[in-house]
């Protein structure tokens, strides 16, 4: 087992110093889904919208941002350069999956941003849709994929081979 490396010798938290790291393109998707229930996925797909707007586009602006603000939020993350981040979001039945792609040519990976994004992405489209339905359930946020990196590439086992 390895050692935790945001820990230091006397077991105080401490930054990972990534210094010595070379910058490499790194990309990291993750996934979000929210079960929504008949009435709401029916109204989102007819009309996309709630009272309070725009359900979609006003998760996407969401996530993008939270992205850009994961450092803040995450104690021992590492400000990153984001080069890319994108958000698609399409309803599957009764479910809406939240797909977020952040990249960066850094010293250290962006699965935290991906992650973020994709989590407060799935907190806005409930908050959007709570006049109509308070039993949603964020059912799952977990990373599908990342590359680059001294640990390699990723591919989640739950990763279907077609695009979500």
């Amino acid at each position: 087992m390895s050692e935790f490396t945001h820990l230091s010798h006397d077991d105080l938290p401490r930054m990972v110093d990534v210094s010595h790291k070379s910058p490499t393109e790194r990309r990291a998707v993750a996934i979000s889904k929210v079960k929504l229930g008949t009435e709401l996925a029916r109204r989102l797909e007819e009309t996309g919208s709630t009272k309070k707007g725009p359900v979609f586009q006003t998760a996407v602006v969401a996530g993008i941002q939270a992205a850009k603000k994961t450092s803040e939020l995450i104690p021992m993350c590492h400000p990153v350069p984001l080069s890319s981040v994108k958000i698609n979001i399409s309803l599957e039945n009764e479910t809406a999956l939240i797909e977020a792609t952040a990249k960066t040519t850094s010293s250290t990976g962006v699965e935290m941003e991906a992650l973020t994004a994709a989590s407060v992405a799935a907190l806005t489209l409930y908050d959007m849709c709570k006049s109509i339905s308070k039993s949603m359930v964020i059912e799952s946020t977990y990373l599908l994929e990342k590359t680059g990196g001294k640990s390699g590439d990723f591919q989640h086992p739950l990763h279907k081979k077609q695009q979500l």
